[in-house]
């Protein structure tokens, strides 16, 4: 599974998803809505990259 930083420093990591905010563990960063946003600093899921 992968991982994927914000520009603030956010991680989002596919193994643990994003719970607070509805998203189960195991959801791959591309199959996330794309209305998601940063849970930290509000930004959108397009300024997120791979690392």
């Amino acid at each position: 599974m992968d991982k994927y930083q914000c520009p603030c420093g956010y991680i989002y990591d596919e193994e643990l998803g994003d719970e607070e905010n509805g998203i189960a563990p195991g959801t791959r960063f591309e199959d996330l809505p794309d209305d998601w946003m940063c849970p930290v600093c509000g930004a959108p899921k397009d300024v997120f990259y791979k690392i």
